[in-house]
C-alpha cells in the first residue's frame, strides 16, 4: 500500500503499511475484547475479590452471634428456670423450640443441672467454648460448619451476653447454624454482585470517557495523518487536556508536524532532483558549445583573448561537473576524495577569479593564505567548498546599500600539526540567530533570499568527506566560518 502524497520513488514495507489493526473505520469491533471490556470485567473481578475479603470476617461475625444469642436465651430462661425449681415439661419444650436446642444445662460452679431435653443426644462432632474463641479460631469454624456434611450435633459452652455468670451448655444440631450461615452468604452474594455490576459499571463509563474515548481519537487522528502525512492540516488538534494523555497529543502533534515539514523537505530534494535532471542534458550541450567556440577563440593572436580564454574554459569545465555534482547531491551520493598536495593560496585565487572579485567595484577579496600552506584534498572539491563560502560572502556583502560600509572577505590559513584550519571572513550583516541550528542542514537558507539552502549543506559533506569538520565561529565580530581539513593517514 502507497499513501497519497508520499515522494515519488519511495515504497512502503509490506508490514509497515499493513498494521495488525489494519485501519477501516471500524473503531467499534473491539467491544467487549477491548480495553473497555477487559476494564469492565477485571472491575468486576476486583470488587468480588474485595466483597470476599468482607465476607470472610463477616461470616465468622455471623456464626459468633448466632451462637452467643442462642447462649443468651438459653442462659436467662434457665437462670429464671432453676430459681423457681419449677421446670414443666412444657415450659422445656418452649425453650427448646426458641433456642432450637437439643438439650440445655446450667453450670452453677458446684452444682450441674439439666434445664431441657429433647432427646437423647448422639455423639458430639463439635465443641465450641464461646471464652476460647478467637478471630482466627472462629473463621476456621466457620468454614468448616459450611462445609460439614451429616446430621451430627454441636455442644456450645458460654455465659451470653446478660452478665451472668452461671455457664450454659447447649447441645444444638450443626444444620440448623449451617442452614443459617448458608443463607447469611446468599444474601451477601446477591448484595456483591449488585455492588460489584453498579460499581463496574460507573467505573467502566468513567474510564470510557477519560481514556479510552481519547485513546480512539489518537488512533483515529493517525490513520487520518497516514493517509496523506505532507497534509499538514491533518495534524492533530491539541484538546488542551491537562493530562498524561493531554501530553500524549502535544508529542503527537510534535511528531507529526516534524514529519510532515521532514517529507515537505524530502519532496523538495526529489523534485530539485528531477528538476536538474531534466535540464542537464541541453544544459551540457549549451556549454558544450560554448567551449567549441573558447576553442577557435584562444587561435585569435590578442593578448587579452589569449589570458582569459583558458581560464573560461577551466571555468566552463567546472560547470559541466557541477550540474553532475548537483544531481549526486539529489541522490546524497558524491564521489570519494582524490587526495593531492595542493597550494591553498592559488586555490584561493582561483576562487577570486571565478567570481570576478579582483576587479570588483564595491567588495575588497584579501587573501592572506601564506603561499608555503599546502593542504591535503581533493582539488575540485576544496575548490567547490571554498567557492560555496565566497559565493555566500560576496552575495550577502552585495545586498548592502550603505556606501559607507566596508565590503572585505578574507582567507586566512594555518597548519596545525596534521590539520589545516581555513577562515573565510566577511564583514556582511551576519548569520540570523534562528537559523544558526540548522545552518548545514540541505533547505535551509540563511540570510539571503532567492537561495534554496544547498551551499552550506554541500561544503558541510565535502567537508566531512575529507575527515575534517566546519562551524562558524561565534567569538569573532565579523561573519566567520572555520574549516578543518586533516592529512591522509598512512
Amino acid at each position: 500500500m502507497k499513501h497519497e502524497g508520499q515522494p515519488r520513488g519511495s515504497t512502503v514495507p509490506h508490514d509497515a503499511a499493513v498494521s495488525p489493526a489494519e485501519p477501516d473505520g471500524s473503531f467499534g469491533r473491539y467491544r467487549f475484547g477491548g480495553l473497555s471490556g477487559k476494564l469492565l470485567l477485571l472491575t468486576v473481578v476486583f470488587v468480588m475479590l474485595a466483597e470476599v475479603c468482607i465476607y470472610v470476617p463477616s461470616i465468622a461475625n455471623f456464626r459468633d452471634t448466632w451462637l452467643m444469642d442462642r447462649l443468651t436465651t438459653a442462659g436467662v430462661a434457665a437462670s429464671v428456670l432453676a430459681e423457681t425449681n419449677t421446670i414443666a415439661p412444657r415450659l422445656q419444650e418452649e425453650l427448646l423450640n426458641t433456642t432450637g436446642a437439643l438439650a440445655i444445662a446450667l453450670d452453677q460452679g458446684t452444682q450441674r443441672s439439666l434445664i431441657a431435653m429433647s432427646d437423647v443426644p448422639g455423639e458430639v462432632d463439635l465443641v465450641i467454648d464461646m471464652a476460647d474463641v478467637t478471630p482466627w479460631s472462629s473463621i476456621l469454624s466457620s468454614f468448616e460448619i459450611l462445609t460439614y456434611r451429616g446430621g451430627g450435633v454441636m455442644r456450645v459452652i458460654g455465659t451470653g451476653r446478660m452478665g451472668h455468670t452461671e455457664r450454659v451448655d447447649v447441645v444444638l444440631p450443626v444444620g440448623l447454624l449451617q442452614k443459617d450461615m448458608l443463607a447469611f452468604s446468599g444474601r451477601i452474594l446477591a448484595l456483591s454482585l449488585v455492588i460489584s455490576i453498579i460499581t463496574a459499571s460507573l467505573v467502566y463509563i468513567t474510564l470510557r470517557a477519560l481514556f479510552i474515548r481519547p485513546l480512539r481519537r489518537l488512533t483515529r487522528s493517525m490513520e487520518h495523518f497516514a493517509e496523506s502525512p505532507e497534509d499538514a492540516s491533518r495534524i492533530i488538534r491539541i484538546s488542551g487536556r491537562r493530562d498524561e494523555l493531554g501530553d500524549a497529543e502535544i508529542r503527537l502533534a510534535a511528531m507529526e508536524e516534524a514529519l510532515s515539514r521532514a517529507l515537505h523537505q524530502k519532496q523538495r530534494l526529489a523534485d530539485l532532483g528531477l528538476a536538474v535532471s531534466k535540464i542537464n542534458h541541453d544544459l551540457r550541450n549549451l556549454l558544450a558549445s560554448a567551449q567549441l567556440f573558447l576553442e577557435r577563440l584562444e587561435h585569435v593572436p590578442d593578448p587579452t583573448v589569449s589570458r582569459l580564454a583558458p581560464k573560461i574554459l577551466a571555468t566552463l569545465d567546472r560547470a559541466v561537473g557541477y550540474t553532475q555534482a548537483v544531481m549526486s547531491y539529489g541522490k546524497a551520493q558524491e564521489r570519494a576524495p582524490q587526495r593531492r598536495l595542493l597550494a591553498l593560496c592559488r586555490v584561493g585565487d582561483d576562487v577570486a577569479d571565478v567570481l570576478g572579485l579582483a576587479d570588483h567595484d564595491s567588495v575588497t577579496f584579501d587573501n592572506r593564505i601564506p603561499e608555503d600552506i599546502e593542504i591535503d584534498a581533493d582539488p575540485e572539491q576544496i575548490f567547490r567548498a571554498l567557492l560555496n563560502l565566497v559565493r555566500n560572502a560576496l552575495q550577502a556583502l552585495e545586498t548592502e546599500r550603505d556606501e559607507t560600509l566596508v565590503r572585505r572577505i578574507t582567507l586566512e590559513a594555518a597548519r596545525a600539526g596534521t590539520c589545516v584550519q581555513v577562515r573565510i571572513r566577511d564583514t556582511g550583516p551576519g548569520i540570523p540567530g534562528n537559523t544558526r541550528k540548522a545552518l548545514f542542514k540541505a533547505f535551509h537558507s540563511g540570510s539571503k533570499t532567492g537561495g534554496v539552502g544547498l551551499g552550506l549543506a554541500i561544503v558541510a559533506e565535502l567537508v566531512k568527506a575529507h575527515g575534517g569538520s566546519i562551524h562558524l565561529d561565534e567569538s569573532q565580530p565579523d561573519t566567520c566560518f572555520c574549516l578543518e581539513v586533516p592529512d591522509r593517514t598512512a
